[in-house]
C-alpha cells in the first residue's frame, strides 16, 4: 500500500499537512511529500479537498464514507487486550481484562490475545498466558521502555493494521484514555469509553454499555461497520481472570518499523500522593463537601493514615481545592473496589456511587439521615463528621495500643 499525489488536482493548500498526525508532510514545490515516519493511517486522504491525494494496493483506499460494509468489517484476528505495564509490571485492569476478554472470545469462537510494547518485558508474556491469553504480540524496543503516548500510538496502530484483531480493549488509567483515541483515530474506528459491560448482539457486534448523561442512564453503543471495536474500561469493573500456572500460548514477535518521537522530554516528575496507591489499596477513606473546610479534610487523612488506607475525595472537595485530582473518587475520577470504604462528609451523588458502589463493605458518615449515600452503605452513622472521625482514631489506635 502507498500514498500518491495526481499533481494536476493538487492546489498545494497545506491541509494535508496540518492535519497529519504524524507531522510526516512537508510541501514541495509540485504537491505534499511524505517522510519515513509517514504510518499510511489516510487521514490526508480524508482531508484533501481537491481529492488529489489517494491510496492505491489496498481495499482500505477509499475514504470511509465510501468504503462498503464487508470492507470495513475486516478483522477477524481475535479479541485483543492491551497489556499495559509499567516498570515491568502488569496494571491490575489487565487482568479484570482477560477475565472478561475470555467471555467474549469464548461466544465468538476466536482466540484471547495480549498486545505487550515494552524493552526488556519478554518475561510478562509467560505471565499473561498464565493468566488466560492464546496468544502474545511482543513488541520490544528501547524506545518504549517507559511510556509515551506518540510512540506507544505509533506502535499499538502498525501492529493493529498489520494483524486486524475484530475487537481491541484498553484499560481505562491514565495511559489508556492517552491512548485509545489516538489510536481509533490512526485506524479510523469508533471508540467507546468507560465501559462497565459487555454483550454481543445476533451479528457478533460488540455492544459497549457505559453511563450517560452524568450517570443517570446506561448506553449501548455498537461499532458494526468499522474494526477493530475499540472500548476502555475503568479499573475494578470486572473481576480479574485466575491464574493457571504452567499454561502456555504463543509468543509472536513483532518487528516495528521506525519510531519517530513528536516531542523530547525534559523531565519527569512523579507525583507524591498520601497512603497507598487509590486504585489498588483495600482500604479507602474519602471526605466530600459536609466536612465543612479544607482545615477538616485532615481529619480524613488522619483516618486514612490510622487504618493504613489510601485518601479518597468527591468531585466538590477536589474542585475546591482542599485534595488534588488523583484522590477524586467518581465518574469522572478513579473507580475504587477496596473491602472498606469509608465515606465522610459525603452526600451520595449517583456521580461518586458509580466510582464506589462496588466496595465489600461501605460505611458512611454523615450528618443528614436522609442522604442518598446511606442507600448503598453497609453501615451509616448518623452525626457530625468532627466529631465521629477523631472518636474513630481514638478507639483504633486503643485497639492496636
Amino acid at each position: 500500500m502507498e500514498i500518491r499525489v495526481r499533481t494536476e488536482d493538487c492546489t498545494i493548500c497545506g491541509a494535508c499537512v496540518e492535519d497529519c498526525p504524524f507531522g510526516a508532510i512537508i510541501l514541495g514545490e509540485e504537491g505534499p511529500e511524505f517522510d519515513e515516519s509517514c504510518t499510511l493511517c489516510g487521514a490526508c486522504v480524508e482531508t484533501c479537498p481537491t481529492n488529489a491525494i489517494h491510496m492505491v494496493g489496498d481495499e482500505k483506499t477509499e475514504p470511509l464514507s465510501q468504503q462498503t460494509e464487508s470492507q470495513n468489517n475486516q478483522g477477524k484476528g481475535g479479541v485483543w487486550v492491551f497489556a499495559e505495564q509499567r516498570e515491568g509490571q502488569l496494571a491490575s485492569v489487565v487482568l479484570e481484562l482477560l477475565g472478561e476478554g475470555k467471555n467474549i472470545a469464548s461466544q465468538l469462537g476466536e482466540p484471547l490475545a495480549c498486545i505487550l510494547l515494552g524493552d526488556q518485558v519478554e518475561h510478562l508474556a509467560e505471565e499473561l498466558m498464565e493468566f488466560g491469553a492464546d496468544l502474545v504480540y511482543l513488541a520490544a524496543a528501547p524506545e518504549l521502555s517507559s511510556y509515551r503516548d506518540d510512540l506507544y500510538s505509533e506502535a499499538l496502530a502498525h501492529i493493529v493494521q498489520t494483524y486486524q484483531p475484530s475487537i481491541l480493549l484498553i484499560g481505562g488509567t491514565a495511559h489508556g484514555r492517552s491512548l485509545a483515541p489516538r489510536v481509533a483515530t490512526s485506524l479510523r474506528t469508533g471508540l467507546t469509553a468507560d465501559c462497565t459491560g459487555f454483550a454481543l448482539d445476533e451479528d457478533g457486534n460488540l455492544l459497549q454499555t457505559r453511563p450517560a448523561f452524568g450517570g443517570n442512564l446506561m448506553a449501548t453503543i455498537r461499532c458494526p461497520h468499522h474494526r477493530p471495536q475499540m472500548a476502555t474500561v475503568r479499573p475494578k469493573v470486572f473481576q480479574p481472570s485466575s491464574r493457571h500456572p504452567g499454561r502456555r500460548g504463543e509468543v509472536i514477535r513483532v518487528d516495528l518499523p521506525a519510531l519517530h518521537p513528536w516531542a523530547r522530554i525534559l523531565k519527569v516528575a512523579n507525583e507524591s500522593t498520601m497512603g497507598p496507591n487509590l486504585s489498588e489499596a483495600d482500604i479507602v477513606v474519602s471526605g466530600g463537601r459536609g466536612l465543612g473546610n479544607s482545615e477538616n479534610f485532615r481529619l480524613v487523612e488522619e483516618l486514612a493514615e490510622a487504618l493504613g488506607g489510601a485518601v479518597g475525595a468527591s468531585r466538590a472537595v477536589v474542585d475546591a481545592g482542599w485534595v488534588s485530582y488523583p484522590h477524586q473518587v467518581g465518574q469522572t475520577g478513579r473507580t475504587v473496589a477496596p473491602k472498606l470504604y469509608i465515606a465522610c462528609g459525603i452526600s451520595g451523588a449517583i456521580q461518586h456511587l458509580v466510582g464506589m458502589q462496588s466496595a465489600d463493605i461501605i460505611v458512611a458518615i454523615n450528618r443528614d439521615p436522609d442522604a442518598p449515600i446511606f442507600s448503598v452503605a453497609t453501615y451509616g452513622i448518623v452525626g457530625e463528621v468532627e466529631a465521629v472521625i477523631p472518636a474513630l482514631i481514638r478507639e483504633i489506635k486503643n485497639d492496636r495500643s
